[in-house]
């Protein structure tokens, strides 16, 4: 259980950096690592509320990661 807890909070917000870099936009990138967890909780891989909310979280730092990249870019040209 400590494994699912652990890519819980590291998993989701490296897939919205690395989505982010992939389509160059910030909310793209969230939605298709949100679109990537419902898939995984409809197939029944979090079983816990406490688990989503962990999902939650590290989407959130994902998202905020990937905005001040965006910008610190966005900066330089």
């Amino acid at each position: 259980m400590f494994i699912k807890f652990l890519a819980a909070l590291i998993l989701p917000g490296v897939l919205v950096v690395l989505f982010t870099r992939v389509t160059y936009s910030h909310i793209l990138g969230l939605i298709l690592t949100v679109a990537l967890i419902a898939g995984s909780v409809y197939k029944g891989y979090t079983h816990t509320w406490l688990l989503i909310i962990v999902d939650a979280f590290s989407l959130t730092v994902g998202f905020a990661i990937s905005r001040k990249m965006r910008d610190r870019v966005r900066s330089r040209a």
